[in-house]
């Protein structure tokens, strides 16, 4: 063991996210539109401000009558109201009506004054201008009472809430159209390495493509955050020195850089970590992603993903995504976790806790685990054909097919 292994032991899993998640709160909060707060978790209670529905209404399209009025009806004694007027949803009647009358109404719209009751069109009889009923109604039947669905004055929605479709329903239906909101994080995203060249460059011999900074960045979006893509660092301490300080000035809340995190002469993010801030630790008791180097520059932290596509993602996975939840005020952090029988056999020669990538499907009421393929650090389509991470403890070094594990799903 050397003498940086010794400053920064190798942590479990549990050990190592609950170090780096306890440098992160939720974010301030911002005023957005409501279709912008999609997702997004509220930092302010909403009170509503009057009741909803505002006037008793009718449930369906019909006759609006006094319930007195309908006394005593009977399919072979018919009562015969005379109809006084026409109403649609959207309008409103103001003068009451009269005994022996009734309003032809439409969804929606809110009853007369003096209306008790509403009779659908398909129960009555038309005659003219009047129609015949046949049977009592009684009071409310078909109407919905004012303030049903809100009171003026109720918390709708609690300070603490994610707001999906429904809730966006709501605060358009309580007349806002802008919310206050925890805002998206700011997350930094830099590749490194002589070797990488962007997806958009003519291919060289030595050369690999960026598929780090694409596939964090996307990660960084689907989960709520904002990339700040910086490009690629050489392998020089002044070049990520200088892309590093450039994510600071554009507000960054998070940084996340790829490679340059083993044990190597050319793994320079460390040396930036502790000559411009401090590192806290870089092993994690894990595969894929194992180097992981994470401490804080300028109060900022940094996440040093590996340079492998896997092991970025998985890492990004278990530490940066609950991060960015963490910060957009979300209190679920975890991946669902479902049982699932092993289809292939699973060997390991090492005490580190496997994340392998495996398809599910369903059988005879099983939930069936299937290996992607080869489980290299380095093959992506792993991830591309994957639905979950089965999860294989430290002190298990053989699982026959048929095992029971616990896998980790990707959606």
């Amino acid at each position: 063991m050397n003498r940086e292994e010794e400053a920064y032991p190798m942590l479990e899993v549990e050990e190592a996210v609950e170090r780096f998640l306890d440098h992160f709160r939720p974010l301030e909060a911002e005023t957005v539109s409501i279709l912008e707060a999609l997702d997004r978790v509220l930092a302010e209670d909403v009170v509503a401000e009057m009741d909803i529905p505002p006037l008793a209404n009718t449930a369906m399209d019909g006759y609006a009558v006094r319930c007195d009025d309908t006394g005593g009806a009977r399919p072979d004694a018919p009562r015969r109201l005379r109809v006084a007027a026409d109403l649609a949803a959207g309008y409103t009647l103001d003068e009451a009506i009269t005994p022996g009358t009734a309003v032809r109404i439409m969804t929606g719209a809110p009853v007369p004054p003096g209306t008790e009751a509403v009779i659908p069109f398909e129960e009555v009889e038309v005659e003219g201008d009047h129609i015949l009923v046949f049977k009592r109604y009684p009071h409310h039947k078909n109407i919905r009472a004012a303030g049903e669905d809100v009171r003026a004055g109720e918390v709708v929605l609690a300070k603490g809430k994610l707001l999906r479709p429904q809730e966006i329903g709501m605060l358009a239906a309580l007349g806002r159209s802008e919310v206050r909101v925890h805002r998206r994080p700011r997350v930094a995203i830099l590749s490194t390495g002589d070797e990488v060249i962007d997806a958009a460059d003519s291919w060289q011999p030595g050369k690999i493509r960026d598929a780090n900074g694409y596939s964090n960045a996307a990660q960084v979006l689907k989960h709520g955050g904002l990339p700040i893509r910086l490009g690629i660092a050489r392998d020089t301490v002044n070049d990520l020195t200088a892309r590093i300080r450039a994510g600071l000035e554009q507000g960054a809340d998070l940084f996340l850089t790829s490679g340059g995190v083993s044990v190597g002469d050319f793994d320079v993010v460390k040396t930036v970590l502790a000559a411009e801030g401090e590192m806290t630790f870089w092993r994690v008791r894990m595969k894929p992603g194992k180097p992981l180097a994470f401490g804080l520059i300028q109060g900022t932290p940094l996440l040093g993903l590996p340079g492998n596509p896997v092991s970025a993602m998985v890492s990004f996975e278990m530490f940066a995504r609950p991060a960015i939840l963490t910060m957009l005020g979300k209190t679920k952090l975890s991946r669902p976790i479902v049982d699932a029988v092993l289809v292939d056999e699973i060997k390991r020669k090492d005490d580190r806790r496997h994340y392998v990538r495996v398809t599910l499907e369903t059988q005879g009421g099983q939930t069936l685990a299937r290996l992607t393929g080869d489980q290299g650090s380095g093959i992506l389509l792993s991830m591309v054909k994957a639905d979950g991470l089965a999860i294989i403890p430290e002190d298990l070094d053989h699982l026959p097919a048929g095992s029971v594990v616990q896998v980790m799903l990707l959606d």
